[in-house]
This record gives structure tokens, sequence and C-alpha cells, in this order.
């Protein structure tokens, strides 16, 4: 748990040329370690500077509270259009999203149509426009070639399944993937890649347990994949999301590739549970590869995290095992988990602001996750000594239930938009403000997955 920070006057930096609207007033995280800061935000939403504010503009002081970036969720999945209401919608999902200190999701394209062409790519931004509470970055799936030139100037990112899963029946064949990759390498947009390998799958198990449904789709799946995700052109900007294992983040650090792990894969094994609310894709994996994967974690060896939000309604999740869907809830649970283990000691602050923040909004060249001047000012202020517990008739996802049933969480108290307060006293509080974004790489070009956050 952050401790006392001794007082010190923070350094100044330069303003912007707007006026000062309202000096968050605090303790921040500023060259690796905790101390008073004031930040000024100005009139358009931007941090104008972190240092001493002497302006009149209103100040909001918040004790010893810890200010934070926002953090960025680039793996969600929110069920619209065609997905029953009662896992969950864009409204819903994106005020959980905000309820749990993440104010920027990547949406994955598997819904009923898929977002895989100019109608579904028009028709989806009008369900986010008007109705999410925090901003989307909408991905497509490159699955219909005439489309892809329209939607590299529109998505902002394309999702590649190398296997089936949710909403997807059919995956690229092996023999199809260098001309595939050679496509989307001229696209120059992100690439997030489902990895794992169906021919690699075991067949003759008709599983009915968590841990049934890892031998079925093994870590050689996966590895499989992932050695077929380093032999792309280097040009691509290749992601691999939810890796389970060690032996993952280090041929994905060889390969110089981006990489993302999820907290259900870092905080449950496949003996967590016995019925399929934990059964997700990739498998929860045994307790020595999760003990391993959190430890690499711990390190700062994995470089993004993210939440694969795929919730179900609890019905869907009550028939038998093999029949059941995969995936979990995760959007508004994942970062107060892990700032539960940072309240612990079990997890370094710089660490997870780097993989839930830092990272992932360059990766997807975004002006967030950083306490920097310039960057927008979407904030977290969390009171380290106020813990609740996961219920998952509180959440607000409709699904009504979690993996992480009674986990202790550290929840953010107030969450701002552009300066704006949307979540106050843990309460929701905000609009439909979030828009469709795609990336600036203005910002600079991702080409390590271990980004420098200085």
């Amino acid at each position: 748990m952050p401790g006392p920070a001794r007082r010190r006057k923070a350094e100044a930096v330069p303003r912007s040329s707007a006026s000062t609207a309202l000096v968050l007033a605090g303790r921040a995280l500023l060259r690796g370690r905790l101390q008073p800061v004031e930040i000024a935000i100005d009139d358009t939403g931007r941090i104008q500077s972190i240092g001493k504010v002497r302006s009149g503009a209103p100040r909001h002081d918040v004790g010893d509270a810890v200010i934070l970036p926002a953090a960025v969720d680039m793996h969600v999945h929110l069920r619209e259009p065609g997905g029953p209401a009662e896992a969950e919608t864009i409204p819903t999902g994106t005020v959980g999203a905000a309820l749990g200190g993440v104010s920027l999701v990547g949406e994955m394209p598997n819904t009923r149509p898929p977002l895989s062409d100019t109608e579904s790519w028009q028709d989806k931004a009008r369900l986010v426009e008007g109705r999410a509470a925090v901003d989307v970055l909408l991905f497509a799936t490159p699955t219909v070639p005439r489309a892809l030139p329209f939607l590299a100037r529109r998505a902002g990112g394309f999702k590649v399944y190398l296997a089936p899963t949710t909403g997807i029946e059919e995956s690229p064949a092996s023999s199809e993937l260098p001309a595939l990759w050679d496509r989307l390498a001229e696209l120059r947009l992100p690439v997030s890649v489902h990895a794992e390998d169906p021919t690699r799958f075991v067949t003759s198990l008709r599983p009915s347990s968590p841990a049934q449904w890892n031998g079925h789709r093994p870590v050689a799946a996966e590895k499989a994949a992932l050695d077929a995700m380093a032999r792309a052109p280097k040009l691509l900007r290749l992601h691999a999301a939810h890796v389970t294992t060690v032996a993952g983040v280090r041929s994905l650090k060889a390969a110089g590739l981006s990489f993302e792990a999820t907290a259900h894969h870092l905080l449950l094994s496949d003996r967590s549970g016995t019925d399929a609310r934990f059964k997700v894709n990739p498998p929860l994996r045994s307790e020595p590869e999760r003990s391993e994967l959190w430890e690499a974690f711990r390190r700062g060896e994995v470089p993004i995290l993210a939440s694969d939000h795929a919730p179900h309604p609890g019905s869907a999740k009550e028939v038998p095992f093999d029949r059941a869907p995969s995936g979990v809830p995760g959007v508004e649970t994942g970062l107060p988990l892990l700032l539960a283990k940072v309240r612990s000691g079990d997890l370094d602050l710089k660490v997870l602001l780097s993989a839930a923040c830092d990272r992932p909004a360059r990766w997807l060249g975004q002006p967030l996750g950083r306490l920097a001047p310039g960057h927008r000012a979407n904030l977290l202020v969390v009171d380290f000594t106020k813990r609740s517990k996961v219920e998952g008739r509180s959440l607000r996802s409709p699904c009504g239930w979690s993996p992480f049933e009674g986990w202790e969480v550290v929840r953010p108290r107030e969450h701002y938009r552009d300066g704006q307060r949307i979540v106050e006293a843990g309460e929701y509080v905000g609009g439909p403000v979030g828009r469709v974004v795609r990336p600036d790489y203005a910002l600079g070009e991702p080409t390590d997955p271990l980004l420098p956050t200085g």
C-alpha cells in the first residue's frame, strides 16, 4: 500500500496557452515515488501543468488520496450488435468501464454481424455515439478484402482470430497467414491476435471442467500460434491477446512483439472453480503456470494489462460445460483487483500504471495514460485505505456475476474525463459523452512493446 509522502514542492512544467479550469491537488507517482502534487487542467480538458499552481481556478484537494491516470483497456466485448442485452450493452459496459477506472475501451469485432465492412462499421459507430460513457476504439475483422481500404481509414485496429471462439466459427489456415500479414502490414493499424492453433486442440476430449478445458485447448496450441506470429513481417504492428504462460512471454519478448495478459489469467487457475463461469478462451492454466505468469507481471515483463471483458448471461453458464460459452466479465473489476494487490504490497504501483495505462495508450496512439502536460485529463482519484468486495449482482453489467466473487478490490473514488468528473464517491455521475477514436501516431509509433514510461 502506498505510504505517506514527504512534503516537497513539485517541479513545475510549462503551461498551455488555454485558461486553467480546475486544479486537482493530492498525491501522485512522479519520478518513481509518491509525492504531493497539483495538476492544472485547462478548459480544453488537457493537463496544463504539474507543479505548484497559483492561478485562481477552482481547486479540488483530494487529501492523501492518490491521483492516477485512467486506464486503457484494449480488449473488451460489449455484445452489440446482436448480443443478448442481459449480457451487456454499450451503455452498461462503458459505465462499468468508467466505474472500474477505464477511460478508453478497445471493442472487439466478433459481434452479430461482425464489424467487417462499410455498413457494419457505420452501424457500430452509430451504436457508440450518444450512448457510450467512455471512448471506444473499434477493432474490425479483416475478412472482407474489398472493405479493407475503407476500414483502414475508419477503424482503430484489426483483430485476427487464429482459432474458433465466441462468435467466430472459422479461422484462417496457416497457409493463408503470410498473405494476410502482408496485406495488414500495408494498412499500418494495430493488429490484435487471438493466438491459438486449432490443429493442436485435443478433440477427443469432451471437457466438463476448467481443468479439462485446459487439456482440450492446451498450451501447445498457444505456442504454435505465437510461433506463427513471430514469423510475420516486422512492419506489422502485431499484438498477442491474453497470453497465458511465461514461455509465451519469453517468446514474444524475443520476437519484439506486443502482448497482454488478463486479470483472470494472472489471478485464477484451472482449479479456481469447477463450473462454466471459469471457462475462457484460451483456458485458465495450471496453478504453477498461473503463478509464473503473475511473477513475470510483477517484474514488469508483461507490457500490457487487458480484461478480455466477455460477459454472458448467468443462465448461459449454467448449461453443461461443453455447451457453455467462453468468457468472463472484467472491465469493471480488473484494475480494482490489481489496485488491491498494490495496497497489500504484492504489486508495485509503477508496474501496474505502465501496464494498465501508459503502454496500451501508446500502442493505440492515444494522448492518455500518463500524468503529462498536453495529455487528456482522464484521471482517477484512489483512496487506498478504502476496500470493498466484488459482488456480481452489484456490478453494472447486467450479467450479474463475476468469477472474482468476494475478492478484495480498491475502486476509484473519482474518475475525470477531460477534466470533468464522471464518477463521484464511487457512483457514476456522467453522461453518454464517449466517442469513437482511432490511433494518432503523430504521438510516436509503437515500435517496442516495452515502451519507456518515464
